[in-house]
């Protein structure tokens, strides 16, 4: 039909897909979970805004300082702070960035002119993206007030500058995607891409301890950055402002030329996918080798636990293969003895390197336990959502679903204590250990506060399920209502454990604590046992819910 049918103009193409994705957003709205969802969404993108806002405020402070101050080269740091900002944010928050494929677009009759536009309009449609337009206004704005004179220099550097950036990260988009394709590509990726920025915090304590030393290489080596394009469009107001029009027009042609070489390479990339270039994780097709008749061999069963019935023993079997086979999940497993040497290097110890005095281990030993149970306790508030269509199978077999959440919960805890097991061993060895009471008193408020947690996490996990799959960067987040629940009961259990232990110390009486968690830690066991039969109807009674989203 495209070829007799008359094909509409490149604005009525855009218009058109514009209107198609607003027509899936409201079907998708009927649904009460997507709903919910949205709703959840809408909440955490105020605390995006509050935060961008805050932010504003501080490049709109920095601009009018350095304008008044007559240092206009220094502007390249607000830049830099932005570019780095748009190019770097998005691969923490793939979940959160328009997901929708470019490559699903080419089934409709699109000329290659409103592909590649509605490929950038997707780029400016990014979170980093909004925020930094946003910091950009902020910062002319700014710049209108404190020297009106540099207002048109300013718009020009801005346009550029926006121009350079949605290319470019359009661009590394692209690449990374047809780079990732492949399952194990992709965790070896974010693997070695998620350790490389949390090794980037041991720089503080390094430069604490070399870096009066190693300044003359470092001011050598930010000599390099003066062609990229930060430094270029601080070097645009710079020149404006001091007269020199040469270095305004060696910026401005620098950063035209980036904005032409990556907006050429993008046009050579997505003119590949649109003459149908496939990404696909399947083998390609090859002479199949003859085979020899091989003795069957039995599969390994599950091993077996002798305390446990044979149904929970099974859950736990699948849920350890499922950790060690999802790489991201496998390598999240060492973030945080990471991040305890990481602390106890800058807040614990003898010689911190960013306080002048060590925080004792009364309080540093409880507030490390906190935050491991605020990483280790998140992924169960969502602990279906690598099922897939092996959720059915719980429905079809004569299991009780109690059996099932006890599983994933005894995974989920297994793997909670062997964590703060090794993490007590560096806080040994760097911070010491606190008295007894601390310490027996904070034991008990981790018991009080994951028995407590897995109760509210296995209804989260009922009610609000979202789908993931393994080896997969974009759209990997929980639900938007499961993340509220879970920032609202983390919120509550950590301030009952701190008032707890500030009523111990503030009555003089070491074990006060001790005995008040030891009384919540059997409450809160006791409401979890108690809340299994009513979570196994509840698992009944939203059966068809449940398959609808995890088996889609």
């Amino acid at each position: 039909m495209a070829d007799v049918a008359r094909l509409p103009g490149l604005f009525e193409q855009i218009w058109l897909v514009a209107g198609l994705r607003w027509r899936i957003l409201r079907n998708n709205l009927k649904t009460k979970e997507r709903l919910w969802d949205v709703i959840g969404m809408v909440i955490s993108s105020i605390v995006g805004v509050v935060f961008v806002g805050s932010l504003s405020i501080v490049f709109f402070a920095g601009t009018i300082a350095f304008l008044q101050n007559h240092h206009e080269a220094r502007m390249a740091i607000l830049f830099w702070g932005i570019f780095l900002w748009w190019q770097v944010l998005p691969i923490f928050v793939a979940g959160f960035s328009p997901s929708f494929s470019f490559r699903s677009l080419l089934r409709f009759p699109m000329s290659f002119s409103a592909f590649y536009l509605i490929g950038l309009a997707y780029g400016l449609a990014d979170s980093a993206a909004l925020a930094s337009l946003v910091w950009l206004a902020t910062m002319t704005l700014a710049l209108a007030v404190a020297n009106s004179s540099l207002l048109p220099t300013m718009i020009l550097a801005c346009a550029l500058f926006i121009a350079v950036n949605v290319t470019l990260e359009r661009l590394l988009g692209s690449w990374v995607e047809k780079i990732l394709s492949k399952r194990r590509s992709r965790e070896v990726f974010l693997a070695l891409f998620v350790m490389a920025m949390v090794s980037l915090q041991f720089l503080n304590p390094i430069l604490q301890k070399y870096g009066n030393s190693a300044k003359p290489e470092a001011e050598r080596i930010v000599r390099y950055a003066e062609v990229f394009p930060g430094s270029l469009a601080g070097r645009i107001l710079a020149g404006t402002a001091s007269g020199s029009f040469s270095a305004a027009a060696t910026g401005t042609a620098g950063l035209a030329a980036y904005a032409l070489l990556f907006g050429g390479l993008l046009f050579a990339r997505y003119r590949t996918q649109y003459r149908g270039e496939e990404l696909s994780e399947t083998m390609a097709p090859s002479r199949a080798a003859t085979k020899t008749v091989a003795s069957a061999t039995r599969t390994p069963e599950s091993p077996e636990i002798g305390v446990l019935p044979a149904t929970i023993t099974a859950v736990i079997g699948k849920e350890f293969r499922y950790l060690f086979r999802n790489g991201f999940v496998a390598t999240a497993l060492l973030f945080p003895p990471m991040l305890v040497l990481l602390f106890s290097l800058q807040f614990g110890g003898a010689h911190p390197t960013a306080l002048k005095r060590g925080v004792s281990p009364e309080l540093f030993f409880p507030g490390i336990m906190a935050y491991l149970t605020l990483m280790l306790m998140a992924p169960s508030y969502n602990s279906f959502a690598y099922e897939g269509r092996g959720m059915q199978t719980y429905f079809m077999l004569p299991v009780k679903f109690r059996d099932v959440l006890m599983g994933k919960n005894f995974v989920a805890v297994s793997v909670l204590a062997a964590e703060i097991a090794a993490c007590i061993g560096l806080l040994q060895w760097r911070v010491g250990l606190p008295r007894p009471p601390v310490f027996l008193a904070t034991m008990g408020a981790l018991i009080f506060a994951v028995a407590g947690q897995l109760t509210i996490a296995n209804w989260s996990a009922l009610t609000f399920p979202k789908k993931m799959e393994f080896g997969k960067m974009s759209g990997q987040r929980q639900s938007g209502m499961a993340v509220l629940v879970a920032f609202g009961a983390q919120i509550a259990f950590g301030t009952t454990c701190g008032l707890v232990l500030f009523a111990g110390r503030a009555a003089s009486n070491p074990w006060l604590s001790l005995e008040i968690f030891l009384f919540l830690a059997l409450a809160a066991v006791g409401g979890y046992v108690a809340s299994l039969e009513s979570l196994t109807k509840l698992a009944e009674k939203r059966k068809e819910a449940l398959l609808e989203i995890l088996m889609k």
